[in-house]
């Protein structure tokens, strides 16, 4: 399809902006100069009315789901975009933010094949994803563990006639199909399922998740026609069994791969990621059923049963899974599987091929390895040999061994680490000091008690998910100590970890800050040299203008903030700017947009107005006497503060409005990767702060020449209400800057974490303590997770944090 010309892109994002202003525009004229000036108040009255009127219009619409004709109606289930990155004024209009959500589940696809190239195009992003996992966690590096596995108990599975897929009265009866086998064979054992449905099983460390990416990668390689299913990974401790499984399935691959949440061409199409669920064209692997909170795994496993056509495969410990079973009854037509444990002759093979050479015949396991082989009854080989049984042990003890050349593995025989709890201790402590031993000493204490906080705030969302999930208010994640509560570690929650009225402080002081600095800095420079007040003076004036707009911006950023999201943290926008040719489709949004943004200018506009009238009310009360300060609050006219109110509103709309022509869906190809997400929202919301002051710039110019303004008012108009209260509002109702207020700013203040936190994550990644799904960063492994938050939680600083935490809970 060939690319609009930027003077197309120009002119359709003007013509639906015309519309609406046209008839503004003739009735502001007409009250400005076509009628006697005591008229003119009212001709502004009327361009107020009609706003007002698009805005309850547009309000009654959203709420009802109603939608013009031609247009689809607003669904379930899409991806939110709350406004995100916009730059103006809602402190006022807490109601109306609550209700009016703007989602982006109406934004047709710029990609406009048909599914099976919306499939291919997937299937190539899933293969580079876990591809780069598997490398970055050498996995193949230099050969692949022998994970194994063997048919689990028959009280595990369903009847070998659903399994079979048989018909009813077919004869013979099914029998048990060949499922044992090791890695390399998990596609071949899959498809002997006739169900297309396996539940694999195993303890804590024992390969599962090794399992569930070779299988996707294994199975992609395979496919060869665009109508096969593409194999996707889906984390469940993310998943409330209280929502739909195809609706969550939906709602992660949109977060994670942001070209499917555009819509299909014609109206009333669905995105492109329900699509592709609801027509079966992916392949759920559901890993870590067992990561569910408790009292959930029965209605989990109930919930999959009523999906019983649907092909998956599912990873789960044993005993959870077994525990569902007996409840309820076990996966309907799925075979079950176990892992087995790693034998002492797979460590012969494995171990010494990871380390470097001693001899020309040795390496520095040969002792550890002829200790387990001749004397298999010392109590710390024993200890040793118990613990190096599961994948993820072995793992950290090559980090810890064969990766380090200034490390011996004859340490793990010494009679200290007798046991095995204490030889798994052993490793994991030793994990992340290893990865880090680039470091110095303070600064490896330093990331432990992040990654140790980090930890700790995945457990607490998760506890507060089981809370109103479970057992209600109140819980206590001490009633579940050995289960942390989520994996996903996103930045947009990071500022979560902090209690309520703790962020709604911090995102009030930011906002306030931000206003009341620029505000204190324009009205500086335009005393000074526009009212001749001298620097002094002037400044004086700064500081009054600065301080009012700060503590009121303050507060009432900080309500808006708690009201808003004081439960679920802002969702990041998952579309990019392009200067030349956005997205033609989404410039229906238009009048939408036009509408919102006309209400939140407003009430920026009118919080202008009450503050400068407050502000003259305060100097008037000084310089004369305290009772003539309610005199000058009533002699300021009523309608400059209409003038200020309508001027923002039609400045922010216009401004809104015009960013969708200038926005696009992010390509289909892209994985949604924290540092990209990230990036791209800051783009956008600095763009829309930009874009936001050159309208009010541009605005104010026309009202000088036309002598309504004088060159301060312009000056002020568009620097302090459109940069100050821009900035104001980008820092405290977006994605991008609840991040900067909390996790850039406050955080690190505070030592919980360090002021490069994107980069810390990043180099975490890097060095294999984290591992990235999508948009989010995981721990390695959840044994992982939960230790470091035990760790943590036993130091002076973290039990302080902990204790903080419960109070504020």
């Amino acid at each position: 399809m060939k690319r609009p010309s930027p003077a197309t892109v120009a002119l359709g994002a003007m013509a639906p902006v015309v519309r609406v202003l046209l008839p503004a525009g003739g009735v502001m004229v007409a009250g400005i100069g076509l009628v006697p000036a005591r008229y003119a108040p009212w001709g502004r009255a009327v361009v107020l009315a009609l706003a007002a009127v698009l805005v309850v219009r547009e309000v009654r619409r959203r709420r009802t789901g109603g939608a013009p004709a031609g247009r689809p109606a607003l669904r379930e289930g899409g991806t939110r975009n709350e406004l995100s990155g916009t730059t103006y004024g809602h402190v006022l209009m807490a109601d109306v933010i609550k209700q009016v959500t703007f989602n982006d589940v109406r934004m047709p696809a710029t990609f406009q094949g048909t599914l099976d190239e919306a499939a291919d195009r997937l299937a190539e992003s899933v293969r580079k994803q876990w591809r780069d996992e598997e490398e970055q966690r050498k996995v193949q590096d230099p050969v692949p563990l022998p994970v194994r596995w063997q048919p689990a108990s028959d009280a595990l599975m369903d009847h070998w006639s659903n399994i079979c897929a048989a018909r009813p009265g077919a004869l013979p009866v099914p029998g048990p199909l060949p499922l044992a086998g090791q890695l390399h064979e998990i596609v071949d054992v899959y498809r002997r399922i006739p169900s297309g449905r396996l539940v694999v099983l195993g303890r804590a460390g024992s390969g599962k998740s090794i399992l569930t990416i070779r299988f996707v990668l294994d199975l992609l390689k395979a496919r060869t026609a665009s109508a096969e299913p593409v194999p996707v990974i889906f984390g469940l401790a993310s998943w409330d069994p209280a929502v739909p499984l195809r609706r969550w399935m939906t709602g992660q691959l949109e977060r994670d791969y942001p070209g499917l949440a555009v819509r299909g061409p014609g109206p009333g199409a669905s995105t492109l990621a329900a699509e592709l669920v609801e027509r079966d064209r992916i392949l759920p692997v559901l890993d870590g059923f067992d990561e569910i909170a408790d009292g959930l795994h029965r209605r989990a496993l109930e919930k999959l049963n009523g999906h019983a056509a649907m092909p998956l495969l599912l990873t789960s410990r044993r005993d959870e899974y077994a525990t569902a079973v007996q409840h309820t009854k076990a996966l309907t037509a799925a075979a079950v599987v176990e892992l087995t444990d790693l034998s002492p002759a797979d460590l012969e093979h494995y171990l010494p091929r990871t380390a470097r050479k001693a001899t020309a015949t040795s390496t520095v396991w040969e002792p550890v390895l002829r200790s387990l082989r001749e004397h298999p009854q010392d109590p710390a080989g024993a200890a040793l040999a118990a613990v190096l049984t599961t994948p993820l042990m072995v793992a950290l003890a090559r980090i810890l061994y064969s990766d380090t050349p200034d490390r011996t593995p004859s340490e793990l025989l010494e009679s200290g680490l007798g046991t095995r709890e204490a030889l798994e201790d052993h490793l994991l402590d030793h994990f992340v000091p290893t990865l880090y031993q680039d470091q110095s000493p303070a600064r490896r204490a330093r990331v432990l008690r992040w990654l140790g906080y980090l930890a700790q705030h995945l457990d607490r969302l998760g506890t507060r998910d089981l809370a109103r999930q479970v057992d209600g208010p109140g819980i206590r994640e001490t009633q579940y100590p050995e289960r942390p509560g989520t994996r996903d570690l996103a930045w947009w929650q990071l500022g979560h970890s902090l209690s309520l009225s703790s962020r709604r402080c911090v995102i009030g002081l930011v906002a306030g800050l931000a206003f009341g600095l620029v505000d204190g800095l324009v009205m500086w420079g335009v005393a000074w040299f526009a009212f001749g007040f001298g620097p002094v003076m002037g400044l004086m004036n700064g500081l009054v203008n600065g301080f009012s707009f700060a503590s009121m911006s303050a507060l009432a950023f900080g309500i808006v903030y708690g009201y808003r999201y004081g439960e679920a943290a802002c969702e990041p926008s998952r579309v990019r700017v392009r200067l030349l040719g956005g997205a033609k489709e989404m410039r229906k949004e238009f009048a939408p947009r036009m509408a919102i943004g006309l209400a939140g200018g407003f009430g920026l506009g009118a919080l202008t107005w009450l503050m400068a009238a407050l502000e003259f009310a305060l100097v008037v009360a000084v310089r004369d006497s305290p009772g003539s300060a309610v005199t000058a609050f009533l002699a300021t006219r009523f309608d400059q503060g209409l003038n200020a109110a309508l001027l923002y509103g039609l400045s922010a709309g216009l401004a809104y409005a015009l960013m969708a022509g200038l926005e696009a869906p992010i390509d289909i190809e892209t994985v949604a990767s924290p540092p990209d997400l990230l990036r791209t929202n800051r783009t956008t919301a600095l763009f829309q702060l930009l874009m936001l002051t050159v309208v009010l710039g541009g605005m104010g110019g026309v009202l000088y020449w036309s002598g309504w303004f004088s060159i301060a008012s312009w000056v002020a108009f568009g620097l302090a209400g459109g940069l100050g209260g821009g900035l104001a509002y980008a820092l405290s109702m977006t994605a991008w800057g609840q991040w900067v207020a909390l996790s850039r700013i406050w955080l690190p203040l505070t030592g919980r974490l360090p002021w490069n936190v994107s980069a810390f994550l990043a180099d975490a990644h890097r060095r294999g303590v984290l591992r990235q799904a999508g948009a989010v960063y995981q721990f390695r492994h959840v044994r992982l997770q939960h230790h470091l938050t035990r760790a943590f939680r036993t130091t002076p600083q973290g039990g302080a944090d902990r204790v903080r935490a419960e109070r504020a809970g």
